[in-house]
C-alpha cells in the first residue's frame, strides 16, 4: 500500500519559534495558518511534520514522540547538526531545543525542538534497544560482562535510547568509584564515556579530573590508541559547545 501515509501532528507553543527551528534542520514549510487555528505543514524530503499551536503547553513538560525511519542516520545526523550551530552559534545538546550526540555505529538519535517534542530518527533495519545491547557483546570493543563492563553498557543505554545524560553519569560514577578491579582499558573507557557526559552537564572541574585520570592510566600504547576515537569525539564535542558567534 505504498499510497498510503501517516503524518504527525505535533503541539507547538509559538510557531515562528518551531518552524525557524525545523528550517535549520532543512525543512521547508508547505502550509501555514493562524486563523482559524494556529497550524503548519512542513516536509523534508519523504519526512512530514506538521504543527499545531497548543497556547497552555509546557515544553519541559512535553512528551509527544514520532519515531522517524531513515535509511541511514549518521549523515543526517551531521547534515542536523551543521543546520543548527549555524542557526545557534553552537551546537544544542542540553536544554531546549537539543540534538543528542551520535558514536560511531549508533543506530539512532534524537532531536528535541523548542516545544519539547522528541523526534527519534532510526536506522531502517536496526535492533531495538535491548536487542543492540545483546548484539554488541560480538563487536571487538564491547563492553566485558565484568562489573565495569555492565555499568557502561547500562550507561550507554541511558544516553542513547532514554536521553537521560545525567542519569548515565551517575551509574559511571558509582562503578569508578568501586574499588572492584577492572581491566585498565575497560576503567578507560568508562572515564572517556564520563568526560563525555561531563563535557554535556558543563562539569568543567569534573572533566579536568576526569582527563587528568585518563593520562595517568596504567595503558599500553595500544590501549591508548583504541582509546583514542573517544577522546577525539570528545575534542569536537567541546568545539561544538564554542559560540560560532
Amino acid at each position: 500500500m505504498s499510497d498510503v501515509m501517516m503524518i504527525p501532528v505535533l503541539p507547538c507553543v509559538s510557531l515562528p519559534e518551531t518552524l525557524a527551528f525545523y528550517g535549520a534542520l532543512g525543512f521547508e514549510v508547505t502550509h501555514r495558518q493562524t486563523t482559524p487555528n494556529v497550524y503548519a505543514a512542513t516536509r523534508r524530503g519523504d519526512i512530514h511534520l506538521h504543527f499545531m499551536g497548543m497556547k497552555k503547553l509546557d515544553p519541559r513538560q512535553a512528551y509527544t514522540t514520532c519515531l522517524v525511519l531513515v535509511p541511514e542516520v549518521e549523515p543526517l545526523h551531521e547534515t542536523f547538526a551543521e543546520g543548527l550551530r549555524k542557526a545557534y552559534g553552537k551546537l544544542p545538546v542540553a536544554g531546549l531545543p537539543r540534538i543528542s550526540r551520535m558514536r560511531k555505529g549508533q543506530s539512532r538519535f534524537t532531536v528535541v525542538d523548542v516545544a519539547g517534542n522528541s523526534v527519534v530518527f532510526i536506522q531502517q533495519g536496526a535492533p531495538d534497544d535491548d536487542e543492540e545491547e545483546g548484539a554488541a557483546g560480538s563487536r571487538p570493543d564491547a563492553p566485558s560482562n565484568s562489573h565495569m563492563g555492565k555499568a557502561l553498557r547500562a550507561a550507554a543505554r541511558l544516553r542513547d535510547f532514554k536521553n537521560d545524560d545525567a542519569a548515565a553519569a551517575r551509574v559511571l560514577d558509582v562503578a569508578l568509584a568501586r574499588e572492584a578491579p577492572a581491566a585498565p582499558l575497560e576503567r578507560a573507557r568508562a572515564l572517556a564515556a564520563r568526560l563525555e557526559l561531563a563535557v554535556v552537564l558543563g562539569e568543567a572541574e569534573r572533566a579536568r579530573a576526569l582527563r587528568a585520570a585518563i593520562g595517568e592510566a596504567p595503558l599500553s600504547d595500544e590501549d591508548r590508541a583504541q582509546i583514542q576515537p573517544a577522546l577525539d569525539a570528545v575534542d569536537a564535542l567541546e568545539r561544538s559547545q564554542a559560540s560560532q558567534a
